[in-house]
């Protein structure tokens, strides 16, 4: 998720069970063209690990060199994301443009793979939009360019994160293959989760948007596949918690000034589900100093959810 995967957001997701990650999606232009902003992304410490990074691209040259240019940091995984439905990411050709060029997205591929030492992976919708519905046709492609797994998001480009996922397609993705297969789309909350992987028989799932002001779906939802119990929804008190620990590990890594302004995109996903949290919100947006974020933190310590009962995927997502 570019913009939210940071440094920090990674810390705090393996805090509560996260066993994998990845960067933020970077372009390998940037890599090359090492600008400040990009070196920042690339960053990782031992309690960071295993990590993969995911690369953005559709030239293979660009592709290459990032390669070389990365591999000093030892990631455990390259991928390529095919996926990204961003208009101004798929009129440059990149992301999940790449699935109307099948026969590119593999010559790309092929190069990663002759010039990575780690293993390469791709990221794939099921296709550009409900009338060119290709996944299987270009995860074959891709196992035979020789990646060594493949993450598919249950949706069309077109349909972006709106509409329905398509499980028999990441189903058809699965059967289709020899290598592991990873099931994205919709992995909100442990009940869903479990449902991707009942209803696609994938090898693990991927989760993104259900992580966001939610890291312990982590923890939850390795409960819920061991044990079937239904998590507990975290406390205010849980809550302000977690806050306060994103905060502190956005400004160590940020400086406070720039941690501080980077945080406010994060409180609302925080303290969604909580009753009549509006103002609060509007003036997290105000606040310049940590010192004035945690004393508004503070307050959530009071905030009860809307409803006392209720599904914990409508809740935390």
């Amino acid at each position: 998720m570019a913009g939210i995967t940071d440094l920090p957001f990674r810390l705090m997701t393996r805090s509560f069970g996260c066993g994998f990650a990845f960067l933020e999606m970077v372009s390998a232009r940037s890599i090359v063209s090492q600008s400040g902003r990009t070196d920042r992304m690339l960053k990782s410490m031992q309690e960071d690990r295993p990590l993969g990074a995911q690369l953005l691209g559709s030239e293979t040259g660009f592709l290459v060199q990032a390669l070389e240019r990365i591999r000093p940091h030892g990631y455990e995984i390259i991928d390529l994301n095919a996926a990204c439905p961003v208009e101004k990411i798929t009129r440059k050709g990149k992301g999940a443009a790449l699935l109307r060029e099948p026969k590119k997205l593999k010559t790309l591929l092929e190069a990663m793979v002759r010039n990575s030492d780690v293993p390469v992976t791709v990221k794939i919708r099921a296709g550009w939009d409900r009338d060119s519905v290709n996944a299987r046709d270009i995860a074959l492609l891709a196992e035979d360019a020789g990646i060594c797994g493949l993450t598919i998001h249950g949706r069309t480009r077109a349909q972006g994160y709106g509409g329905k996922v398509d499980y028999r397609v990441i189903r058809q993705v699965k059967e289709a293959l020899s290598i592991p297969v990873i099931a994205s789309g919709d992995a909100l909350s442990p009940q869903l989760i479990w449902k991707l992987f009942e209803e696609t028989g994938c090898d693990a799932v991927a989760i993104a948007r259900g992580a966001l002001g939610n890291p312990w779906i982590f923890r939850d939802t390795m409960e819920y596949l061991e044990k079937g119990s239904v998590p507990q929804r975290p406390d205010s008190d849980e809550i302000a918690d977690a806050m306060l620990r994103h905060l502190e590990l956005n400004c160590g890594f940020y400086g406070d000034k720039k941690g501080t302004v980077l945080f406010r995109k994060l409180l609302p996903w925080y303290v969604k589900g909580l009753h009549e949290v509006r103002p609060l919100k509007t003036d997290a947006f105000k606040v310049a100093t940590p010192q004035e974020m945690a004393k508004l933190i503070g307050a959530v310590r009071d905030y009860k959810y809307r409803h006392a009962e209720g599904n914990y995927a409508e809740v935390m997502n």
